[in-house]
């Protein structure tokens, strides 16, 4: 059987296609779902949670490119705008355009160019709404964080320390700080009212997390909304950090598996990672 270049890539689409991040829109009705192709899909979730359901309630309601043959790794939301980040311009679209199957850019942000060929992809947004007109930051794959102005689009600071590309970042203290995760092991928490590092944790250093043959990296993170919990995990057995003491308190065994993602949810922490299982656990580390 001999295939045309439209099918092959159709294939290439269906067997390789990888979904890097998601967002739930203002109105929880709909659910956008970003891939590796640059493509974002809308799911209405009042169709596929819905009784006696079929099948095509299931599939997308409307798909769109943001970059051509290009990842987008970062999802965020505001009140009213979806943000796209990953190997190209960081890209606002209003959830009514995209809702209404008409999207266009709102706005876009470029990363500072430091050289010809200098474009790092960003893996990790998030939105500072505590600040007066709103602080947007991104950890990008050269190392640093960038900072810009959400409502005027003006390029602010960078953060610089991470020695490997930065993962995943978050606020904390009602955005008077951030904490970052990077391939280089190590969490840093920054004092975004000076640009300092005020503390590194290194999980790969401490007996009760360090995983020598998964590595060191760490992509997981996790703050509980009084911050008063940090939850840490990649290559190291991901575990529970005390904020006050920087010190791991417990750990989430999960026996050759990384976790990347995790989340506090009333009295629980969800995880997941390379594997099929979504884990729920107690805060004393039990499932």
């Amino acid at each position: 059987m001999s295939y045309t270049k439209d099918n092959r890539q159709t294939m290439q689409y269906m067997l390789h296609s990888a979904i890097y991040d998601v967002c739930f829109s203002p109105c929880g009705s709909f659910l956008a779902a970003a891939n590796k192709f640059g493509d974002v899909a809308l799911f209405s979730l009042t169709a596929a949670l819905s009784p006696n359901v079929q099948d095509e309630a299931k599939c997308p309601v409307y798909t769109f490119n943001v970059y051509k043959n290009a990842g987008i790794y970062c999802l965020t939301s505001t009140d009213t705008e979806l943000i796209c980040s990953g190997e190209g311009d960081i890209q606002a679209y209003r959830w009514s355009d995209i809702i209404a199957k008409s999207p266009k850019v709102t706005w876009a942000l470029s990363i500072p160019q430091k050289g010809v060929f200098s474009h790092p992809e960003i893996n990790s947004c998030v939105i500072d709404s505590n600040s007066d007109k709103g602080t947007l930051y991104a950890g990008a794959g050269d190392n640093n964080i960038y900072a810009w102005d959400i409502e005027s689009g003006e390029y602010k600071s960078c953060l610089s320390g991470h020695t490997d590309y930065i993962h995943k970042i978050c606020t904390k203290d009602n955005g008077q700080g951030l904490v970052s995760v990077s391939e280089d092991g190590t969490a840093r928490i920054w004092d975004l009212r000076a640009n300092e590092i005020c503390h590194i944790v290194k999980p790969y250093e401490h007996e009760m997390c360090a995983r020598l043959d998964l590595g060191k990296w760490l992509q997981c993170l996790a703050l509980d909304e009084d911050n008063y919990w940090l939850v840490l995990g990649g290559g190291p057995t991901m575990s529970a950090w005390h904020l006050n003491t920087l010190t791991p308190t417990v750990t989430f065994d999960t026996p050759g598996v990384s976790q990347t993602v995790a989340l506090f949810y009333e009295d629980k922490i969800f995880s997941a990672g390379n594997n099929n299982f979504l884990n729920h656990w107690s805060p004393t580390g039990n499932q």
